[in-house]
């Protein structure tokens, strides 16, 4: 049975030497890239090949104006072939830069084949580079499509904070602060070192595998699994650490944000670390979970559906498992699973300033004593920024 491999992200030079370490080290073993640099001609080349060299090319049309599009209309048909040939073993499907691995997960197993990995491929020296940079990828030539309005920093945070497998290459302009960030950013992840194009040495061989990156993307991957650890209401947000200058500040609160307050402060939150995410609970919408979403400088903030403390029971049942576990753990006997978590993560993180701009943003002891009837009266701050 065909094994499908996604390695992605936008350290171009770490994913192409992910991509030929994966080629030497799994015997029938084939890539597939698909180049959306070509997309504003119409199309989108596709190339497949093997450790000895190129073996087909094709292009494949545009859809609707989407070269990402066309790259999932491609894909799935070209890995299909491969798995009726009986010949190839591994498929590793190289993402172009900014294409990200969750959507093309889903539309690979979506398509009935098996994806036995997922990597990010990161060179540590480049990674607070990316994460500050609020550079829309059209600037950068790297949209995926014309009404693509993503940006570096936001593109790369989920690149890598999806992939339960980050291939680190080896830096010299890599030093432990780097490599800190790394850790907290994505502490469950198994990093794969990759040194001058081979697996760390110190990995001992098994008949099956020959290096440790092949057994880490083929030990298997749940994509239901992967997008649940990515949802806001049950994210596995990074704990507090604190070394080598980079920190991570996990606050939570059972407290509702005053919406003037905390628009008013949101060019400093989102400023003050290279990266912060969580859930958040706003007065004037008491039974919207909203999703915290901060890169680059450039915050997102969206509705993530209701709280489970704003459902009626009979709605429990039609809630995945996982998203009603999440609530049980953080379930208050007032508020249910309503609260406040937010996670930032950077080198120089000022944790007692932003731990007091929080703070100064939640209701007062007056205002929080008003009650619900009183909290859906204040100002509506964010509406403009959701869209409602």
């Amino acid at each position: 049975m065909l094994s499908v491999v996604i390695v992605g992200g936008l350290h171009a030079d770490a994913r192409r030497a992910t991509v030929a370490r994966l080629l030497a080290d799994v015997p029938g073993s084939v890539v597939l890239h698909h180049d959306l640099a070509t997309a504003a001609a119409g199309t989108v080349v596709r190339t497949v090949r093997d450790a000895d060299g190129i073996l087909s090319v094709g292009e494949a049309p545009l859809v609707n104006d989407c070269a990402c599009c066309a790259l999932r209309e491609d894909l799935v048909p070209e890995l299909r072939r491969l798995a009726e040939d009986g010949t190839t073993r591994l498929a590793v499907v190289e993402l172009w830069d900014s294409v990200e691995p969750k959507a093309m997960a889903e539309v690979v197993v979506s398509g009935g084949l098996t994806v036995t990995g997922v990597v990010t491929a990161v060179d540590p020296a480049l990674l607070l580079p990316c994460l500050g940079n609020g550079d829309d990828l059209a600037e950068r030539g790297l949209a995926a499509a014309a009404t693509d309005r993503r940006t570096v920093a936001d593109t790369f945070a989920r690149q890598l904070e999806y992939a339960p497998v980050l291939a680190v290459v080896d830096s010299e302009e890599a030093d432990d602060e780097d490599r800190e960030l790394l850790a907290q950013l994505h502490p469950t992840a198994r990093q794969v070192p990759v040194r001058d194009g081979r697996s760390e040495p110190s990995f001992q061989p098994s008949p099956e595998f020959s290096s440790e990156l092949a057994a880490a993307v083929l030990a298997g991957f749940d994509v239901e699994a992967a997008a649940a650890a990515q949802h806001p209401a049950c994210a596995l947000l990074p704990a507090e650490a604190d070394a080598h200058g980079v920190s991570t500040f996990v606050w939570h609160r059972r407290r509702p944000f005053h919406p003037e307050r905390l628009y008013a402060a949101l060019e400093d939150l989102t400023c003050a670390a290279a990266r912060s995410r969580g859930r958040f609970w706003l007065a004037d919408k008491p039974d919207t979970l909203l999703h915290w979403d901060a890169a680059g400088g450039a915050l997102c903030v969206e509705s993530a559906g209701p709280w489970m403390a704003a459902l009626p029971d009979a709605a429990w049942d039609l809630v995945p498992p996982v998203r009603r576990a999440a609530a049980a753990l953080d379930w208050h006997p007032e508020h249910g699973d309503c609260c406040q978590h937010l996670v930032f993560t950077s080198p120089g993180l000022d944790r007692d300033g932003l731990e007091l701009l929080l703070e100064s943003c939640l209701l007062t002891d007056a205002e929080y004593a008003a009650g619900t009837d009183a909290w859906r009266r204040l100002p509506p701050a964010f509406d403009t920024l959701l869209e409602v």
